[in-house]
Parts: C-alpha cells; structure tokens; sequence
C-alpha cells in the first residue's frame, strides 16, 4: 500500500483538504462541504497516525477541556448576574482566554 515516510505528507494533503472545504463552503453546497470534511477528519487521523498519536483519545481530551472551560465561562458570567444569551462574540472571547489561563481548568 502507499503511505508518507514521515508527517510531512499527511500535513499537505490535510492542508489541500482544508482548502477543499473552504471551496465547498464557498459554493453553498451542503453535500460537497460533508463529503469535504469527512476529507478533512479523515486527514487529521492520517497525520496523528503518522505523529503516533491517538486521534481518539485527542479528541475526547479536548472535548473535555472544551467542557471545563465553557463551565468557567458560565461560572465567571453567573459571578457578573449575567446570563449567556446576552453575551457578545467579544465577550465570549475575552471569558474564553480568561478560562484557558485559569489555574486548573484544563486539569481533568
């Protein structure tokens, strides 16, 4: 079968597949950006696999951290009596790099 010697490879075509994507997303074409991003997870599995990384685990990692820094988020909003719905794109930046600094939030 074929396969890059190194990451090297799989970083060029997960780039053409992004670029791909951003095409796809340009067109509209709901069906043509699936097929596109199924292109793209299944390039960033290839380069995990190629940095012997465990794509899976990645995820499941982040999806967690994700979830303790939204917690932060809401937490540091609830503190203000503010409620998330009235919360503006700036705002949610602001209270996202606040929770991926805070101490400890990204410990399981």
């Amino acid at each position: 079968g074929f396969d890059w010697p190194d990451s090297a490879g799989p970083r060029e075509k997960l780039n053409e597949e992004l670029a791909e994507l951003d095409r796809a997303c340009v067109s509209g074409d709901r069906e043509q950006m699936l097929h596109e991003l199924g292109d793209v997870l299944f390039a960033l599995t290839n380069l995990a696999r190629k940095l012997d990384l465990d794509a899976e685990n990645a995820l499941r990692q982040a999806t967690d951290r994700f979830a303790r820094r939204f917690a932060h988020m809401e937490q540091a909003l609830e503190s203000e009596g503010r409620k998330t719905h009235d919360t503006t794109p700036d705002e949610w930046e602001r209270l996202w790099q606040a929770a991926k600094r805070a101490p400890g939030v990204d410990k399981p």
